[in-house]
């Protein structure tokens, strides 16, 4: 439901707590008449440091999914938008459509969740074969590819960030994200896709594709563009990557 702050649309963001990107991403897009409410996943113990930990991370978030959905329902928001993204490429694209089918039931709203959204911006940007970073571990990467490839896209290379916690992963500066990129970038791939939405990257993805000159994907852009889209607001964003900006 809108109001004053938010003429056009309210979109509910549900995110970690320990996730302090996100909702600055949406914000600094200075989309007019969109607003955002918050709905917080808790997170006690936000080590992450190897596969194990990652998935009892993943536990945590699965346990307090609903609460933050509560909590968000309350601002009357027109959309439910998944700031948090490993949870959405889990089981692959079956995954993927049964946790957007059981929040659809949960909320009554359309949803937007990552796995999606990076699914929609390839096939706008044209683009099949792709190489994919993360803040992940394996046995989460794993899942992305697998989300990826039984979408229809050709995993290129793919590679985690291995952080030990998911503050953590707010702390990746420029020149590590650069140099990883760099390792995985080649002829081949059309598009570089970022996911792990507490990773700071949509100014650095903007500057990236001038200088690779192919698409690269943030996966908060994505998210946006997504949920814009979607709604029927075509408004376009400088400098926040091809997507916002051209489609």
């Amino acid at each position: 439901m809108t109001n004053t702050v938010g003429r056009r649309a309210i979109f509910g963001v549900i995110v970690p707590s320990t996730n302090t990107v996100v909702e600055h991403d949406y914000w600094r897009a200075g989309i007019a008449d969109v607003g955002f409410r918050a709905g917080s996943m808790h997170i006690p113990d936000p080590t992450m440091g190897d596969d194990t930990r990652f998935t009892a991370l993943l536990g945590q978030i699965r346990a307090a999914i609903d609460t933050a959905v509560r909590d968000a329902l309350t601002a009357e928001p027109d959309r439910m938008v998944m700031g948090m993204s490993a949870e959405t490429f889990w089981g692959g694209v079956a995954g993927n459509a049964d946790f957007e089918r059981r929040l659809r039931e949960r909320t009554g709203l359309p949803v937007t969740t990552g796995a999606s959204s990076c699914r929609a911006a390839l096939h706008a940007l044209g683009c099949r074969r792709i190489a994919v970073f993360s803040p992940y571990q394996p046995v989460a990467d794993i899942e992305v590819a697998r989300f990826f490839t039984e979408a229809g896209f050709e995993v290129t290379a793919i590679t985690g960030l291995r952080c030990a916690t998911a503050t953590d992963i707010a702390k990746v500066d420029a020149p590590e994200i650069d140099s990883v990129i760099g390792a995985i970038d080649s002829a081949e791939a059309q598009a570089i896709v970022q996911v792990g939405t507490n990773l700071s990257f949509v100014a650095q993805a903007d500057r990236l594709e001038a200088e690779l000159r192919k698409p690269v994907i943030a996966i908060n852009a994505a998210t946006l563009w997504h949920a814009l889209r979607e709604h029927g607001i075509d408004d376009r964003v400088d400098g926040a990557g091809t997507l916002l900006r051209e489609h």
